[in-house]
């Protein structure tokens, strides 16, 4: 009985370990070695939990209403909160410095990621929606997907992996949530993460796959 238990606790480790093994690869693939594919794997991961602010406002979330009789002789303000726009270290900090080094160095052309970037971003900000308490959220298979069919076509070859990745991470933050600013505001008050909430699945699952095509 002991064992069958302990077989059912070590599942889930088993399953983690595998789900790293597979990303490192993947992402390695991007022209990373296997450590540096694991560090910044797992600094995505823990970077998730990271949001740095950029600017903080004052929202207006409800007007305070009294009776007929007391609007006449008292004012009620409206009430507000504090809404901070932060951008969260590895749903959007270490996926656009990985996607400069790739233009930069050469591995992903300047056209075709360019026109697969437009692409992804006009679907992520068509499939993107605020969600009051949570953000900006969108399907995370959506990215993916767009990004790699793009990239086949666009750059068919070597450079396939890194046009999908560039393509796909900035492609979503731009148009998932840069283009959704105005909507901020009607969040009300609270902390929105650019690059987190659902974003971040997307841009997670969009390095991974598109490590593949490779």
């Amino acid at each position: 009985m002991i064992p069958f238990l302990f077989l059912i606790l070590l599942i889930p480790l088993l399953l983690l370990l595998l789900f790293f093994n597979v990303a490192t690869f993947s992402f390695s693939r991007l022209g990373m070695s296997q450590s540096g594919a694991f560090l910044f794997l797992t600094a995505s991961i823990i970077g998730s939990l990271i949001n740095i602010p950029l600017s903080r406002r004052r929202v207006r979330v409800y007007n305070r209403q009294g009776n007929l009789l007391s609007m006449f002789f008292f004012y009620y303000p409206p009430a507000v909160q504090e809404q901070v726009i932060c951008i969260n270290v590895g749903g959007a900090g270490l996926p656009a410095l990985l996607s400069l080094y790739l233009l930069l160095g050469g591995r992903a052309p300047l056209w075709p990621t360019l026109f697969a970037f437009i692409a992804v971003t006009i679907v992520a900000k068509m499939m993107s929606r605020p969600k009051p308490g949570v953000g900006i959220v969108m399907p995370a298979f959506i990215p993916p997907l767009v990004a790699a069919a793009a990239a086949l076509i666009l750059a068919p070859g070597g450079s396939t992996a890194p046009v999908a990745y560039v393509a796909g991470t900035m492609g979503t933050l731009i148009g998932a949530d840069l283009l959704n600013w105005r909507a901020f505001q009607n969040l009300g008050g609270q902390m929105i993460s650019i690059g987190g909430a659902g974003i971040f699945d997307g841009v997670f699952l969009v390095g991974i796959i598109a490590a593949f095509l490779g």
